[in-house]
């Protein structure tokens, strides 16, 4: 929950896997003379949902890929006239917590045993696959941890070679130099 002032735009972000499941419930309240709009938009800019002068309402959609969504809230209030700000409230639920069990086991006629053990058996599923990706994740970083640090291997003997190259360079000149103005022999 949170004030939405007159004539902004509040936004909410969240990245989100391929393939799951939100469902999100708004209420705010009715002011005269004045609206909320929502909109859904994914980081493309492509629009999931969109709803103008909203006072409660649900929205739910389906993730194709990886990436980040935004829900932005946005107050319009006509120009002549003086706005109040609104309370917004939102309960947005995403993965597992977003399937409604009660349908699936009505539909499915299922006893209250059997709904809790799909429940169950879809959450340990939700587990595995946010391990997997983890790992993934993990693998990635140790890579990119083991590319990074053999640049940074080679890039101090590179250093090493240039300053004892340039080291030596400076002794032999100045020995040179000092033997040409005949300061050593």
């Amino acid at each position: 929950m949170w004030t939405l002032a007159p004539n902004t735009q509040k936004c909410l972000k969240e990245e989100l896997h391929a393939n799951v499941l939100v469902a999100g419930e708004y209420d705010v309240p009715e002011v005269a003379g004045q609206r909320v709009d929502y909109i859904i938009r994914d980081s493309k800019d492509h629009i999931l949902s969109q709803r103008d002068s909203i006072t409660r309402g649900k929205f739910t959609f389906v993730t194709e890929t990886y990436d980040t969504f935004e829900v932005c809230f946005i107050s319009k209030v006509p120009h002549e006239r003086r706005g109040v700000s609104q309370d917004v409230m939102l309960d947005i639920k995403i993965g597992i917590e977003a399937k409604n069990y009660e349908g699936i086991g009505e539909a499915a006629k299922l006893k209250p045993m059997e709904l809790e053990l799909k429940r169950l058996e879809d959450l340990s599923e939700a587990i595995v696959q946010d391990f997997t990706l983890m790992r993934k994740r993990e693998e990635e970083m140790r890579d990119t941890n083991e590319s990074t640090n053999n640049r940074v291997l080679f890039f101090s003997l590179f250093s090493m070679a240039c300053l004892l190259g340039l080291a030596t360079w400076q002794v032999l000149y100045l020995r040179r130099y000092f033997k040409a103005k005949k300061l050593i022999e």
